[in-house]
């Protein structure tokens, strides 16, 4: 039987390859390590292999184990450490990872205060609720250090906003939910940034803030999570209100830049 032919010229193969994509030496040591991090193989503050051994077990150039190090530091799933003892370390995310991914979200689409205060109503009675349901000695020492410093804050709108940040965060910690705690340190931030304006937390908001905190913590200490969703319920709902009501009476969009 005659041999099968390729077609075209006597000789010459028509066979065509479409251009193909060869991943980088780094990126794939890069994706080796974080899915052993993921999977739980490497667990939290467990040092890597130095450098030179990780060159000799993959058989990679020690600017391609570098570069793979780095692009997992970046990723948040090592921590470097520099000088003696130092080295890479596994660092798996948690609620710092949620909280930086959404707060690049925030940013990045330049979402409204209001929305912001929306999605807080939202979740954080239910924060309340958990906390009551879950908190600890410590979490309730965290709550009454926040309620402390926001009462000792005085005119400092500084460490007025993050006393009160501390409080909002250290309810959702309570809570136990790493989910629910990532997103409230998130949004705290974000509310913080964009409702730092002297003109809108008057000597009263002030005042209403941390007579509401101290009720919704009571709550959480008696250990009462209809108590303490309720009553957070009603303090979001009247901060998100205050804030609209201040950007109608000036026409100062206090969320403008958040």
């Amino acid at each position: 039987m005659p041999a099968a032919t390729t077609g075209g010229t006597k000789g010459r193969s028509t066979i065509r390859l479409a251009p193909m994509q060869v991943p980088k030496a780094s990126d794939v040591l890069a994706t080796e390590l974080r899915e052993r991090i993921l999977s739980g193989e490497f667990v939290d503050n467990a040092p890597l292999p130095p450098e030179r051994e990780l060159v000799v077990q993959t058989r990679m150039s020690r600017t391609t184990v570098r570069e793979a190090l780095r692009i997992l530091e970046v990723q948040g799933f090592v921590r470097i450490k520099a000088g003696r003892g130092g080295g890479a370390f596994v660092q798996r995310p948690g609620e710092k990872s949620v909280a930086d991914s959404v707060g690049l979200v925030i940013r990045g689409q330049q979402i409204r205060l209001a929305a912001l205060l929306e999605t807080r109503e939202a979740i954080e009675p239910f924060c309340a609720q958990l906390a009551a349901a879950h908190r600890t000695d410590s979490d309730l020492v965290a709550l009454g250090a926040a309620n402390d410093a926001i009462a000792d804050a005085g005119e400092d709108l500084t460490a007025f906003l993050q006393a009160n940040v501390d409080w909002h965060v250290a309810v959702a910690s309570a809570s136990h939910n790493e989910l629910l705690t990532g997103l409230m340190m998130a949004l705290s931030r974000a509310i913080y940034t964009a409702t730092a304006n002297e003109g809108f937390v008057t000597e009263d908001v002030r005042g209403t803030t941390l007579r509401a905190h101290r009720s919704v913590t009571k709550a959480i200490r008696d250990q009462d999570p209809e108590a303490a969703a309720r009553r957070m319920t009603r303090h979001v709902h009247t901060y998100a209100k205050s804030v609209l009501e201040y950007e109608n009476r000036t026409s100062i969009p206090l969320g403008e830049d958040a």
